[in-house]
């Protein structure tokens, strides 16, 4: 098959997919944005997209859908030009939903088959939006401006042929109308490479070597923000150090904003969240490591003692079941994304999202008696292996999916 994958940021959700078609005889390459510097396992052409400012005066609702359908003209435009020029047709169109690509390629490719990564789905009510009042407060305009927001997803499911969506809980998402066309496979982590290792150490920022067995608590995020708890994780903080006069806290993430809104006058949440409670901290014991190269990750991961994973009822972030694979003791929000792979005192441990007590008791616990959560670790990991792991379980899946719709046609 001639496959393309479409994603402003390729490789994306598909850094083992492309190169396994590839492996596998399929002609596969790739359109992305010119702005994005990933190295790409495949041939891969680019477009520009410089968005025009939008007035919101103009467009009201219109304004989250006037930016993705441009950048989606732009990517109809680049594939026009790939059509006529490098002669190169797809069998299949392989594309994610969330930045408007994908939504006229069929006009491009007509004969095509187009497979949707379908991440997420905006609604305004039992989600993401109102969940937590201090940051995202409820009524009936966000109720508006979510629907708003959904409104290329659905046209870009309409026009596929299928989708795709990495969890339950993602796909339930959908209007039930659509529901039916999207398949579940979630990305997969590589259990070979994520594994416990109890020689594992990991050095600080400040050159403090931390080893497996060491009371270290984790906290990962792409970015310290309030999607992932970071409000909460930091507030009960100062509580849980003075129960654990000896633990050491490492926290990963940039700062910046990857979902909802900056502060005011802030790039990021990182400082305005941590001067709260600095002066209720011994920082000696609090490292911030910025964004980690995976390798660094990984070792950290093998060697935290317990790694706490807050999130809105939003995206799951890979980083959890990551942790899971790599032997990590996840204490996990109870919210439902993160419900459909912890169950309480079997895979993990789960917290109420808002409770700063529950979550200073809980971790203490897991940080002072390690061994008695040793079955969790291992049925967490066992788990992931049994149904999230990359070779054996979710690349075959996606493979067979990706041939199925061409061969099925």
């Amino acid at each position: 098959m001639k496959i393309l994958f479409v994603h402003q940021n390729f490789p994306g959700q598909f850094p083992h997919l492309a190169p396994e078609l590839v492996r596998r005889g399929h002609d596969c390459r790739a359109l992305t944005d010119q702005g994005n510097d990933r190295p790409s396992p495949v041939k891969t052409w680019r477009y520009k997209f410089t968005p025009d400012p939008v007035d919101p005066r103009a467009t009201r609702l219109g304004r989250n859908y006037t930016t993705h359908s441009d950048r989606g003209v732009v990517a109809a435009r680049a594939a026009m030009t790939i059509r006529d020029r490098e002669g190169f047709s797809p069998d299949l169109i392989i594309g994610h939903s969330g930045w408007g690509e994908t939504l006229f390629l069929k006009e491009i490719w007509p004969n095509a088959k187009l497979l949707v990564y379908s991440e997420f789905y905006y609604r305004g009510a039992g989600q993401d939006v109102g969940f937590d009042p201090e940051f995202s407060p409820g009524g009936f305009d966000q109720v508006m401006i979510a629907q708003g927001r959904a409104a290329h997803l659905g046209q870009a499911l309409i026009h596929a042929d299928r989708g795709l969506a990495p969890t339950e809980w993602q796909a339930s998402t959908l209007p039930a109308t659509l529901r039916p066309m999207v398949d579940v496979i979630f990305d997969g982590v590589d259990t070979d490479i994520l594994r416990p290792d109890p020689g594992a150490h990991f050095t600080t920022p400040s050159g403090q070597v931390l080893r497996a067995g060491d009371e270290v608590l984790t906290f990962v995020n792409r970015n310290l923000e309030p999607y992932r708890g970071y409000h909460i994780f930091m507030r009960m903080l100062p509580r849980l150090m003075r129960e654990r006069p000896n633990a050491q806290v490492v926290i990963v993430g940039g700062d910046e904003v990857s979902y909802g809104a900056a502060p005011k006058g802030a790039k990021g949440w990182k400082d305005i969240i941590l001067d709260e409670v600095k002066d209720r901290l011994d920082l000696s014991r609090v490292h911030f490591t910025g964004k980690l190269p995976y390798a660094d990750y990984l070792r950290l991961m093998q060697v935290s003692r317990a790694h706490a994973y807050l999130t809105y009822p939003f995206v799951l972030s890979w980083s959890m079941v990551e942790a899971m694979a790599a032997g990590a003791l996840v204490v996990g929000s109870r919210t439902a994304p993160v419900e459909e792979m912890i169950r309480h005192g079997e895979t993990g441990l789960l917290v109420d999202f808002f409770d700063q007590k529950a979550w200073a008791r809980q971790l203490a616990e897991c940080l002072a008696e390690p061994g008695r959560f040793d079955p969790i670790r291992a049925r967490a990991r066992a788990e992931v292996i049994a149904k999230y792991d990359l070779k054996r379980v979710c690349l075959p899946a996606q493979v067979a999916l990706v041939e199925s719709l061409v061969q099925g046609a």
